[in-house]
């Protein structure tokens, strides 16, 4: 039963294995809505993978992917380690958009999404996971602007058009941010400020996803649930997969009723033995209603 008042009941929604291939650091889900696919990626396999009525894809990008967005029916905004790049789905070709911090060699990619004006954001951390080295930029129409610095892990990228709000987590701090947002530019109009706290909690807040009331469903890294909140920074309910590293979920099927789940293997023991296998692309259906992800415009669109 799809509602949108979420509450306990969300727990009883099983998932299912929607796709089984297992993913060392499954990431970055996206539902493309001419394609009706759903598009991942595998960060530490370096392929970016997709799923639907051209069957299973998979391709190997030569470095790794991290974030994905669409352009039109052929081809996607891919995110990967040095830079963003146009893919074109037919011919398995990508080229250079704009590279990323080229001068920080050990810095890579993180999370990222396109934003309902048309840009895309994009997060950055050490390759190493040293504190503080990361930051978030926008990309667009053409042009890459800083906008955060002294991050960890940025990850959790969101937009609450309704409210003209952008969100933002960095998982090693156990932080999630609320952005303000211009309503005709989608540039920040103020300083980032603290949603919601898991300090006391100790757990990981990873990517994160809007529904259409707003609700900010973050999936939690060894949390092995997505959980919702709701734009008073109250828990509304969670979506338990039996899997330990849930990492990012994204809305999607004909009605967008349908919650994927991204998960990961890395550093799970005896990942084949978990009751969910570790690093499997998961679904909730006919769990909650969401959005359509906007499409990114590029230069002089």
């Amino acid at each position: 039963m799809v509602t949108n008042q979420v509450s306990g009941e969300a727990a009883a929604i099983r998932p299912e294995i929607f796709d089984e291939r297992e993913c060392s650091l499954g990431e970055g889900p996206l539902w493309h809505p001419q394609r009706e696919t759903l598009y991942w990626v595998d960060i530490l396999s370096r392929r970016l993978l997709g799923k639907g009525p051209d069957g299973v894809q998979a391709w190997e990008l030569g470095e790794m992917p991290t974030a994905i967005g669409w352009v039109d029916r052929e081809r996607l905004l891919v995110a990967c380690e040095s830079g963003l790049n146009l893919f074109d789905v037919e011919s398995g070709q990508k080229q250079l958009l704009c590279t990323l911090e080229p001068d920080i060699p050990s810095n890579r990619s993180n999370d990222g999404r396109a934003d309902p004006w048309g840009g895309f954001w994009i997060g950055t951390m050490s390759k190493n996971g040293e504190a503080g080295c990361g930051n978030l930029y926008r990309w667009y129409r053409g042009t890459l602007r800083k906008l955060v610095e002294g991050l960890s892990v940025p990850n959790g990228l969101c937009f609450d058009r309704r409210r003209n709000l952008g969100y933002y987590a960095d998982s090693a701090e156990n932080l999630i941010y609320r952005l303000a947002l211009d309503p005709d530019t989608g540039w920040p109009s103020g300083a980032p400020e603290i949603f919601l706290d898991f300090r006391e909690q100790g757990m990981i807040p990873d990517g994160a996803v809007l529904d259409v009331d707003g609700g900010l469903w973050t999936s939690l890294w060894d949390g092995a649930r997505t959980v919702c909140y709701g734009p008073d920074g109250k828990e509304r309910g969670a979506l338990f997969a039996a899997t330990p590293r849930t990492t990012c979920p994204a809305f999607g099927g004909p009605d967008y009723t349908d919650l994927y789940v991204t998960t990961a293997a890395v550093g799970v023991e005896n990942a084949a033995d978990t009751p969910t296998p570790a690093g499997v692309t998961l679904v909730f259906k006919n769990a909650v209603k969401g959005r359509p992800e906007p499409a990114v415009v590029l230069e002089g669109a």
